[in-house]
């Protein structure tokens, strides 16, 4: 029997509701086993961009999956001492008998071009493009690729504004589980006033 695993990478600077359908709804359409969600540790291409600590944004997650059956944080990018690079993930989770689907939103499937060492991470996984409803379909970054495509409702959710709504003192109520809001509050995070 095949173990069909998705992993869903991400800073997740904060997580919220947006990326957690996508994990579920990705998980659902491709009846996978279990869905992991990969907090970035180094994210390189991400560098100067990044408010909260690796360990605190792994916490968030966590806290955001309790209850959700068959998805999991991974800490496997935090406890690589190198830059997070999606080839040295799958290579590390790949196994005999497991089949890894890379699970990626429209737009950073749109950014895979300037990915570290893209043509070998074409053999690790089929590609999963993750696309809100009405966006424009994204393309595979060349030839070769697995691709299953998955459509989510839109929701305009984005990290970087409620790193913004934090900091201004806005709620961000309803665009995160509840339990990470109390969980941002208690860590001290994003309140930069």
């Amino acid at each position: 029997m095949i173990e069909r695993v998705g992993v869903l990478g991400g800073t997740f600077d904060p997580v919220h509701v947006g990326h957690l359908v996508a994990a579920v709804d990705t998980r659902a359409a491709l009846a996978l086993d279990r869905m992991l969600m990969v907090v970035a540790g180094d994210p390189w291409q991400k560098r100067g961009e990044v408010v909260a600590a690796a360990a605190d944004r792994l916490a968030l997650v966590e806290t955001a999956v309790d209850g959700l059956e068959g998805v999991e944080a991974s800490s496997i990018e935090i406890e690589r001492s190198e830059p997070s690079v999606t080839y040295d993930t799958l290579l590390a989770l790949g196994a005999p008998g497991r089949e890894l689907f890379l699970v990626l939103g429209a737009d950073a499937a749109r950014n895979m071009p300037t990915w570290r060492r893209l043509e070998e991470t074409r053999e690790l996984a089929t590609l999963v493009i993750v696309e809100r409803a009405g966006d424009a379909h994204a393309e595979a970054p060349g030839p070769g690729w697995r691709i299953e495509r998955v459509t989510i409702p839109r929701l305009d959710i984005a990290s970087r504004d409620l790193r913004a709504r934090l900091s201004a003192g806005d709620p961000i109520d309803g665009l995160v589980p509840p339990a990470v809001v109390r969980a941002i509050a208690e860590r001290g995070l994003y309140n930069h006033r």
